[in-house]
């Protein structure tokens, strides 16, 4: 049987943190991980600038570095914890057949974070950690990664 690709993807500091909590379950897969935060020790890790709103030129750079990192990759699912990489990785995933998981960030407890409101139509599964924050519509409450 064929083992999953994941792209695991988030942004340095309490993203990153977050994604990593997850890296049990993350090891049972072929697991590339993808951050603006320098790591060693992944087997596979990716690289990518730090950029936001307020820097247009490497938000660019960024969405070409994860267009290339998804198409080398292939991932067959794609997971963020949050901001700019992970929304762009979503965005890219949906276009290349990937499934893909949004959970927002549990910093964002009094309402999503702006890249959890934007990746709604991206996500497969759009995931908040706050109970209070959910809706019919989404995003769903599954519990926290603490």
């Amino acid at each position: 049987m064929k083992t999953k690709k994941v792209l695991a993807v988030a942004s340095r500091g309490g993203h990153f943190i977050q994604l990593m909590r997850l890296k049990p379950l993350l090891d049972r897969y072929e697991t590339t991980y993808v951050s603006n935060q320098a790591m060693s020790g992944l087997p596979r890790f990716v690289r990518v600038t730090d950029a936001n709103l307020d820097s247009k030129a490497r938000l660019l750079l960024l969405f070409c570095q994860l267009l290339v990192t998804c198409v080398r990759v292939r991932p067959d699912i794609i997971i963020s914890t949050g901001a700019a990489p992970g929304f762009f990785a979503l965005l890219i995933g949906k276009c290349i057949g990937s499934r893909t998981i949004w959970l927002d960030s549990i910093a964002n407890a009094e309402e999503l974070s702006l890249s959890g409101q934007k990746v709604r139509k991206y996500a497969d599964l759009w995931l908040t950690q706050w109970q209070e924050l959910a809706t019919v519509d989404g995003p769903e409450y599954k519990g926290r990664v603490l």
